[in-house]
């Protein structure tokens, strides 16, 4: 422990701390001082000095290096998120008091679904740049759940159900789940009478959901069918799932803005559409903080936007 004159010297010096926060989470997100030099335009001497007085004050080690990498220790990585929730909010901070006399400005880093990034998030980003000349954006689309939180990212745009907790979120649309067939296989669909009958035809399964092989079909509002396929395929990208449907390969469940575009234009079929399928929603997610940067407000306004007049122009129910 700490004694009262170390602390009141530590106090003292917070600006010089402050500055070392942003040289080590650098180190952090980087892996090498190097890079972190690169990125804040500075030496790697300067960066090195100021993390080993850093840890010299403190009295532990934060980082353990290699000839390969520098790696956070346990109390390094503790250590780590604390500072860059710090630095963050204090970025934001600023970007919200210059909100009145700017337009947005700087990089937006976002993540979303690749299928819904490509669909729909890449044509706003367009939109986006074209608005505001001054920002640039850099955005990773995967499907995998990508944690804003350690990968330094602003906004997350997550599609299906929220299941993350200590980030705030606002949604901005939702979707609708939708049973799709290639139009060559409009004689086996014929004598369907209800959910239960897809069972013996066969399916695509996108095993990038957790449970792809079960769905609940609703009529109204209390009819209910469980249905449970079997998969003829088995892919692990929604954008491949609808391919294969395309070329005849079976029946899937898709989201409706993966498939509005074909079903408009007859590559696609929904099928038994009197039944419903759950829908989901799309939301907008930021790491916890009280201010948000006003070029993330803008482009979560603008893909509402788009969200808005995409449900409009399909007349979705969901």
């Amino acid at each position: 422990m700490f004694k009262a004159n170390n602390l009141a010297e530590n106090r003292a010096g917070s600006h010089g701390n402050l500055r070392r926060l942003t040289y080590f989470v650098a180190v952090v997100e980087t892996g090498s001082f190097t890079a972190a030099a690169e990125r804040l335009g500075i030496t790697k001497a300067v960066v090195s000095q100021q993390v080993a007085r850093l840890e010299s004050e403190f009295r532990t080690s934060l980082l353990v290096r290699t000839t390969r990498r520098v790696q956070p220790t346990e109390t390094g990585r503790a250590f780590y998120l604390r500072c860059a929730m710090i630095l963050r909010e204090a970025e934001e901070a600023f970007d919200e008091l210059a909100e009145g006399s700017t337009e947005p400005s700087g990089v937006l880093r976002l993540t979303a679904p690749f299928d819904y990034g490509v669909g729909i998030v890449v044509p706003v980003i367009a939109a986006f740049m074209q608005r505001y000349p001054a920002c640039k954006v850099d955005a990773i689309l995967s499907d995998q759940t990508l944690n804003i939180m350690d990968g330094n990212i602003e906004l997350a745009i997550r599609v299906g159900w929220l299941a993350e907790t200590g980030l705030q979120a606002r949604k901005i649309g939702s979707f609708r789940q939708v049973l799709v067939a290639a139009p060559a296989m409009a004689p086996q669909l014929a004598p369907l009478t209800g959910p239960e009958d897809i069972a013996r035809l066969p399916f695509v399964a996108n095993t990038a959901l957790r449970d792809h092989l079960h769905w609940d079909f609703s009529l109204g509002e209390t009819e209910r069918r469980d249905v449970t396929v079997q998969a003829s395929v088995r892919l692990d990208a929604t954008l491949a799932v609808r391919e294969a449907v395309r070329h005849g390969m079976g029946l899937s469940v898709l989201p409706d803005f993966a498939v509005e575009e074909d079903l408009a234009a007859g590559r696609l079929i929904e099928v038994l559409p009197q039944w419903r399928l759950p829908s989901g929603g799309i939301h907008a997610v930021f790491p916890s903080a009280r201010f948000r940067p006003v070029k993330v407000r803008a482009f979560v306004d603008l893909l509402a936007d788009s969200e808005q007049r995409r449900r409009a122009l399909n007349g979705s129910q969901a």
